[in-house]
């Protein structure tokens, strides 16, 4: 996917949310660290260019909550988790780049509650790349693809990267370049 595909898969996003919620006024986007938080950002920018609305947003770190985090690093690091309002009855759509075994979706619908109960829960991806191992689903996607359990789905975005494009690639590749960045 290019950057232009991506931007036009947002702004299709945007306009289902909007189309789906034409009350923003209880609606509140929260990105998952890391590459949910500028997809989210991204989505605000287009629903306020198409309401002149400014759906307030919110950061959630799960490294905590994930089921799996003794795998993940000795020391993992723990970056913020930001909601500066009440989550208490309002319908939060959480947005993360790839949707792949639901396991991050769980780990932030755990810390999600820790900060009150919402009445709604809705998520929005940029890829669905299926194998689920939860019953877990997208309500907005941008695109869905079918992979390989040996592929992965690379989201590159400027604000982390310093690249915008999707890429599908080979695990092998991906742990052979992490393993040269780390030297």
């Amino acid at each position: 996917m290019s950057a232009r595909q991506m931007e036009l898969v947002l702004a299709r996003i945007a306009a289902e949310i909007v189309e789906k919620h034409p009350d923003l006024d209880n609606l509140l986007l929260i990105g998952i660290r890391r590459r949910g938080i500028p997809l989210a950002g991204r989505l605000q920018k287009h629903i306020q260019g198409l309401t002149q609305k400014n759906i307030p947003l919110g950061i959630l770190d799960i490294t905590l909550y994930r089921d799996d985090l003794t795998t993940v690093a000795a020391q993992p690091v723990v970056e913020s988790t930001r909601i500066d309002i009440p989550v208490e009855g309002r319908k939060v759509i959480l947005v993360d780049d790839v949707l792949y075994t639901g396991r991050t979706v769980r780990a932030a619908l755990d810390l999600l509650v820790d900060f009150g109960r919402p009445r709604q829960v809705e998520l929005a991806v940029l890829i669905d790349r299926g194998h689920r191992e939860l019953p877990i689903q997208a309500d907005y996607i941008g695109q869905a693809i079918q992979t390989a359990d040996e592929e992965v789905v690379e989201v590159q975005l400027l604000e982390v990267d310093k690249a915008e494009r999707v890429l599908l690639t080979n695990r092998e590749l991906v742990r052979k370049k992490r393993k040269i960045s780390t030297k």
